[in-house]
């Protein structure tokens, strides 16, 4: 193995990790109506544990209130247990056909322990960034030693790694910055 292609990984999994924050910050309640906060609902459907996405349509109703309607009308007690169970914050309401979540505004004070939440979520994932670059970065040093490669060369490659670091916890910066913004804007 290279310097080049541990950078490759390097960047690969650093990749990984800005994916895993975008869907969970994805989850996160802001004062519209978002389907993604379902995506932790499991139903169990016919003793299968299943996503609700996968049972039901889901839509966005008025900006604050999203209408799930399953595609099997027996579940709805099933899907309304789920919802209750995920513990997303909102009670839904079915009418018999279909389920309403209803987004009530969020307080300031909520909003400011949400932005709390985004900012956890951000350096859960500096953390799971710098552990790649650690691990990367004991990768080239083993080089060093099975390769007998110059120390020159070791360093330029560890600099290449850092700066890869360095984009990827920028782009982290400016996607819990962004989240927060969004979550704090009424």
């Amino acid at each position: 193995m290279s310097i080049d292609e541990i950078k490759k990984q390097t960047e690969e999994k650093m990749e990984k990790c800005i994916h895993q924050l975008g869907k969970e910050l994805a989850t996160v309640r802001t004062g519209r109506a978002n389907p993604l906060i379902l995506e932790k609902v499991v139903v169990d459907y016919y003793g299968a544990p299943t996503g609700l996405r996968q049972l039901a349509q889901v839509t966005v109703s008025e900006g604050t209130t999203l209408v799930i309607t399953p595609f099997d009308k027996t579940i709805i007690k099933e899907i309304e247990k789920a919802i209750i169970k995920a513990e997303i914050g909102i009670t839904p309401n079915s009418d018999g056909t279909c389920i309403r979540l209803q987004f009530p505004p969020l307080t300031q004070d909520r909003r400011k322990e949400l932005a709390k939440e985004v900012k956890a979520m951000g350096e859960t994932a500096k953390v799971a960034i710098r552990n790649v670059r650690r691990d990367s970065t004991d990768a080239v040093k083993k080089l060093e030693k099975s390769e007998n490669l110059p120390e020159d060369a070791i360093k330029d490659g560890t600099d290449k790694i850092q700066k890869v670091t360095d984009k990827y916890i920028k782009i982290v910066d400016d996607t819990v910055q962004n989240k927060e913004k969004e979550v704090m804007e009424i």
